[in-house]
């Protein structure tokens, strides 16, 4: 007689031991562990966003505001070039054909040649961080080049072509030149000076004299205003009334002053930069990280390069 063994009893629902195994091993996400991921994937993005940004940064400073300065003074070279030879470059501090209106932030008034430090510049009426970006600034509330009385030009010493950053190099009785609607002038420097110093007496009256002011220190890290003090040699031109004075001037406008404007378009392209790599994470789980990066690198470059532009107007706008 034959005997047959009796089978174990089944687990619950008919399922044997190794099927139940499996079960616990299919069955739902570790609350913990999903959380874990989830953290690890925002800590990922966030790291993203900030080695964009300082890669940008870092870009732009040293290479890319180089290119948008060459860009902008040669096209201001063009422009002023055509206004001295019609006669219309500004003297003053109103449009030459609407004696109402103030020169606009930006506009070509002079030419600045520094044979010593190899410099041949447009300077632009203003000198925010915006308009310094372009090239040297006039100080809105002085005479322009050329004129009676003391005239100041601010220039960045590290960004955007840094075109005063060989001021320091300049000794007592060097000769430079500006020209402007009114011609060519001739200037002596006379001293040298950073903050403590002391500063030599007002031209005699009659006479002009012109200030030119970058930052002092290490790159990105002025440890003050550097200050050179040059006076007119050649004739000195009649200056126009003056319609602006000191508490007209915004403290963008000042020595080292910052542009706090910049804030609402740095919020802007922060947002799209943030929003930019959302989706890109997004779809590197749909197209792959190879595809995903072919589409990535252009955008994100872009974003960040025009983030670290409106940063920069954050920072002392003689850097």
């Amino acid at each position: 007689m034959t005997l047959v063994a009796a089978s174990p009893p089944s687990a619950p629902g008919g399922a044997s031991g190794s099927s139940g195994t499996a079960m616990g091993a299919g069955g739902p996400a570790n609350p913990r562990a999903t959380s874990a991921g989830a953290g690890r994937e925002l800590s990922r993005t966030a790291l993203t966003i900030l080695a964009m940004f300082l890669i940008g940064f870092v870009v732009w400073a040293l290479f890319g505001s180089r290119l948008y300065y060459d860009r902008a003074q040669n096209d201001a070279y063009a422009t002023f070039r055509v206004s001295l030879a019609q006669a219309t470059a500004p003297i003053g501090p109103t449009q030459p054909f609407n004696p109402g209106q103030l020169l606009a932030p930006g506009t070509p008034v002079a030419v600045l040649d520094i044979p010593k430090i190899h410099l041949n510049a447009v300077v632009f009426e203003g000198t925010s961080g915006q308009v310094l970006e372009d090239g040297p600034g006039h100080l809105r509330d002085t005479p322009l080049p050329g004129q009676v009385g003391t005239s100041v030009i601010f220039g960045r010493h590290t960004a955007y072509g840094a075109p005063f950053s060989g001021l320091s190099a300049l000794r007592v009785g060097d000769t430079f030149s500006t020209i402007t609607g009114q011609g060519v002038s001739q200037y002596r420097v006379i001293d040298l000076r950073r903050a403590g110093d002391r500063v030599p007496p007002a031209p005699a009256a009659g006479q002009g004299r012109l200030i030119l002011v970058t930052a002092d220190g290490p790159a990105l890290a002025p440890s003050g205003v550097l200050r050179i003090d040059a006076d007119l040699i050649s004739k000195a031109n009649a200056a126009p009334p003056m319609l602006l004075f000191p508490a007209d001037l915004s403290s963008a406008e000042q020595a080292l002053g910052t542009d706090t404007a910049a804030w609402l378009p740095i919020v802007l392209w922060g947002v799209l930069l943030v929003s930019a790599v959302g989706v890109l994470s997004w779809l590197r789980h749909r197209w792959g990280r190879w595809q995903t990066w072919i589409v990535a690198v252009p955008v994100l470059c872009y974003l960040s390069l025009a983030l670290a532009d409106q940063v920069t107007l954050l920072l002392p706008n003689l850097l």
